[in-house]
């Protein structure tokens, strides 16, 4: 698998991390993790809703440090490979304008038994909404300012007039 500025894939670990503007193709992601070791596959894809806090939501737009950024993706995966004795990891985010109803985060890991596959499914995930140098404007419907934030769950926003996070 190429690498990137913006990926990183770790072949002899089987580690994929990647931030892309492009939409996210979570069929890719469950390939990028197959194995003929791995006997449970989990997929986690996070996709935009149309509301938070009952205000419609237009869009979110991405946006982050990427070497940081992919620094901690890879950390992450390590970990759960580590912890939970992964076959394989992947990690992939978008970045810019993630339109309502598309993917913004995918996550796929395999394992040879279900129960360590979903242990590390879940578990990179929180790590990645508390650790991961990536924020969210949120745009909504008929309001000409957005509202960036940490991308963690119950995380207090601000409201921005410009269109960069201060």
């Amino acid at each position: 698998m190429p690498e990137s500025p913006n990926s990183h894939y770790i072949e002899d670990e089987r580690i994929l991390v990647e931030l892309t503007h492009s939409p996210l193709d979570v069929s890719e992601a469950v390939s990028s993790v197959k194995s003929p070791k791995a006997g449970a596959i989990v997929l986690f894809a996070g996709t935009t809703r149309d509301n938070f806090d009952g205000k419609p939501v237009t869009h979110l737009e991405y946006t982050s440090y990427p070497p940081r950024a992919l620094k901690t993706m890879v950390s992450i995966a390590q970990r759960m490979k580590e912890r939970y004795d992964m076959t394989a990891v992947s990690i992939i985010h978008r970045l810019g304008v993630v339109p309502v109803e598309e993917e913004s985060i995918v996550i796929a890991v395999s394992a040879p038994h279900r129960h360590a596959a979903w242990k590390a499914g879940e578990e990179a995930l929180e790590m990645c909404k508390d650790k991961l140098e990536v924020w969210k404007l949120e745009e909504f419907e008929g309001e000409e300012d957005g509202v960036w934030r940490a991308n963690r769950d119950e995380a207090t926003g601000v409201q921005h007039t410009s269109r960069k996070p201060s």
